[in-house]
């Protein structure tokens, strides 16, 4: 878990407290690590660092997006859905006008709306992996709103906690991401694909409950940082293109007009403008796919969702690519459905779509194959699409799988 950026508040300041994670032995297929000890982590963490009992425990999960790739912040529509490995924060009530939170990690809103936030310590642990491609950083956003929830008592209804977590990550990490990541974290659900129109903000729920489909999460190991200005500079050739075609919303543009401006809009903008159009495209008949049961069309979907993002919007890389090309290469003789990259790209993860039956094979050879060529150890894991960001009791963090 990330110690993102801390900032001085009205009413409390707050102090980081650091310990250093273990460490995870490299395997093929990597368990998840159940919620339960997560939040026994947490809380014993929490008891030895500040020797208080938690009155409070928030969750938040990762997410993976299925397709739908940087068009959130172009009123595109975007298919991810919330990954059973999770932010946990525990709290105690300190007395005092300070916040202090402590994390597992060693890497570094509601007073603007007029709540008042009580001085409390908290910790922080997480088995969502860093810089993966995974919204790591919308999980702790979405989680640090569920624990100030149930501190302060003041819910935020519907869309106004990812709203409010977009914001943080605008204001305070610095990426002017759209909304898909904090929505998946806060609405998703177990067995369900969180289908999102990113003009409305208006989201609604695709079934994915069949067993014989594996959702397979490639990591890697290759670290992004979206703020480092690559993720801006993609999201304002968009702005700029959609100026010069000169049309209000994405949604009222066509490939049509993309081709008939491409002199116009001038390289690199024309191939970010056919992105952006054919993704929106892509993702739209990936939902009907999953709604009409006809999955095998999802394969050439993703693959050509995958070649756009790395010739035309130029977020892939080669570690990326060779773990696409590894799936691609086993094929669907081998069990795999389709694969791409995942996130918003210069590193991170991949998602593969695979017959169950045969996941622990192409997991393996995922795994191996990647090793043999880029020399680096990938962390690999199957989910199923799990619950969103909620308050925990002692009896719920018994249950794994929380729906």
């Amino acid at each position: 878990m990330a110690q993102h950026r801390r900032h001085r508040t009205a009413s409390a300041r707050i102090i980081p407290v650091i310990a250093k994670a273990p460490d995870n032995p490299p395997m093929a297929l990597l368990p998840p690590v159940p919620l339960s000890t997560l939040a026994d982590e947490a809380t014993a963490a929490l008891q030895a660092a500040f020797g208080c009992t938690p009155v409070a425990t928030a969750m938040a999960p990762g997410r993976v997006n299925l397709i739908g790739e940087h068009i959130d912040y172009c009123d595109g529509f975007v298919l991810p859905f919330a990954i059973d490995r999770y932010v946990v924060m525990t709290a105690c009530l300190n007395g005092l006008e300070a916040i202090r939170v402590g994390s597992g990690s060693d890497k570094p809103g509601f007073q603007d709306r007029g709540v008042a936030v009580p001085g409390f310590d908290a910790w922080v642990v997480s088995s969502v992996p860093m810089g993966a491609g995974l919204s790591s950083s919308a999980a702790l956003e979405c989680c640090t709103a569920t624990l100030l929830e149930a501190l302060t008592g003041a819910a935020l209804p519907g869309r106004e906690k990812p709203l409010l977590c977009q914001q943080a990550e605008h204001a305070f990490a610095g990426v002017p991401c759209g909304i898909m990541d904090q929505y998946a974290s806060t609405f998703g659900e177990k067995d369900r694909l969180v289908f999102i129109d990113c003009k409305t903000n208006e989201h609604s729920l695709v079934p994915f409950s069949d067993p014989e489909l594996t959702l397979i999460v490639a990591n890697t190991k290759v670290h992004h940082e979206l703020s480092d200005g690559g993720y801006a500079s993609r999201r304002q050739a968009t702005e700029t293109g959609l100026a010069i075609l000169g049309k209000p919303s994405w949604r009222e543009v066509t490939a049509a007009d993309v081709e008939a401006q491409w002199n116009a809009l001038g390289d690199p903008i024309n191939r970010r403008c056919r992105h952006v159009v054919t993704e929106i495209s892509r993702t739209l008949a990936a939902a009907t796919a999953l709604r009409e049961n006809t999955i095998d069309e999802l394969g050439p979907l993703m693959a050509a969702s995958h070649e756009s993002l790395r010739d035309d919007f130029e977020v892939s890389c080669k570690e990326l690519d060779t773990m696409v090309e590894i799936a691609t290469e086993i094929g669907g003789a081998g069990g795999v459905i389709g694969a791409r990259m995942t996130g918003g790209g210069f590193g991170g993860s991949t998602v593969t779509l695979c017959r169950s039956a045969h996941a622990p094979t192409i997991a393996a050879t995922l795994h191996d194959r990647y090793h043999q060529r880029t020399g680096i150890v990938p962390e690999i894991f199957s989910s199923r699409p799990a619950a969103g960001a909620r308050q925990l009791t002692p009896l719920a963090t018994q249950a794994d799988s929380p729906s």
